[in-house]
């Protein structure tokens, strides 16, 4: 669902640039704060349906209490994490980088709409994210491959292979594991799901991804490799070197994302809020299924946004020199 209206007049300053061809994009003009207008809101979300990552810069203000606010007005914050709460109930502290491909919180039913992360801790070296548009992702997929992933559906868990990920399992320490895992979560998922807000068809994939739905180990290997490479390709992806200030959100419905371990002994800390999403819908309309584990704790599930475009389509303006 889509609007189309006017430009507000506390939107003149607020700009979109574009950071690559198919993800991605920098928003100036916005101080990041939890009393941003209801236009910048629309405006936030607007960027973010059509880049799928945004951006801001010099937003040295922000601290815990700033951005929880901030994500308040873009949508339901999520406690921290759905086994991981000894590390506060509202932000998420990651020390480290998890130097895999995922889409956060994959394994639970109810998948987060999007992530608001800022790195307040920063290596002087490395510690950089990556993003892929799984959107762009499919839509290149020829048809073989399209009509294949429209009908199969993948087991996401939280228990998940380290070794075939390329994580080692101590990257964030033993206990950090152990908490990870207190609780298990399995649930079915559709490889293509219908994004909730702009009916989109995305690859829903990455690290979690246990085996696909009534296909062998091997061959759900192989397949899973296959669909990875396409999600992966160099033109389809976006990556940020993070700045003392910076400030990220990215649809989780549309994106996989990595962070960097390429920062040797040095200390790398992000903080991270996530808004409650809806339940994936595979194209034939079917719902994500809950084989095990209860996500009701964690996060509502929430009804999809309509997605407002302004008159000239500033959220989507070409790169500017």
């Amino acid at each position: 669902m889509t609007t189309v209206t006017s430009i507000p007049a506390e939107l003149h300053t607020a700009t979109t640039t574009r950071l690559s061809q198919n993800i991605g994009a920098l928003i100036e003009g916005i101080h990041i704060s939890g009393d941003i207008s209801d236009a910048e809101v629309e405006y936030i979300h607007t960027a973010l349906a059509t880049h799928k990552v945004v951006a801001f810069r010099n937003q040295h203000h922000v601290d815990d209490e700033v951005q929880y606010a901030f994500a308040q007005r873009l949508g339901v914050p999520t406690i921290a994490h759905p086994t991981v709460t000894s590390r506060g109930r509202d932000h998420l502290s990651i020390e480290g980088a998890a130097n895999s491909w995922h889409t956060d919180v994959s394994f639970i039913d109810r998948i987060p709409k999007a992530s608001i992360l800022r790195s307040p801790v920063i290596p002087s070296y490395g510690g950089a994210t990556q993003w892929a548009n799984t959107v762009a992702a499919y839509n290149k997929l020829p048809k073989p491959l399209r009509v294949l992933a429209d009908n199969l559906w993948a087991v996401h868990s939280n228990e998940y292979d380290y070794a075939s990920a390329g994580i080692e399992r101590g990257v964030r320490g033993e206990t950090y594991h152990e908490k990870f895992i207190s609780t298990y979560y399995e649930t079915e998922h559709p490889v293509v799901h219908v994004h909730p807000e702009t009916g989109e068809r995305s690859l829903l994939l990455g690290h979690f991804v246990k085996n696909f739905v009534g296909l062998r180990s091997y061959e759900s290997t192989d397949l899973f490799r296959i669909f990875q490479e396409r999600i992966l390709k160099p033109g389809n992806t976006f990556r940020w070197q993070w700045s003392e200030g910076d400030l990220v959100i990215w649809d989780n419905h549309a994106t996989q994302h990595y962070g960097f371990a390429d920062f040797g002994e040095q200390e790398r800390v992000v903080r991270r809020v996530t808004l409650a999403g809806a339940v994936p819908t595979s194209v034939a309309g079917e719902k994500s299924r809950i084989i095990v584990g209860d996500a009701s704790h964690y996060s509502p599930i929430e009804e999809p946004h309509p997605i407002q475009y302004f008159e000239g389509d500033i959220a989507s303006r070409p790169a500017t020199d």
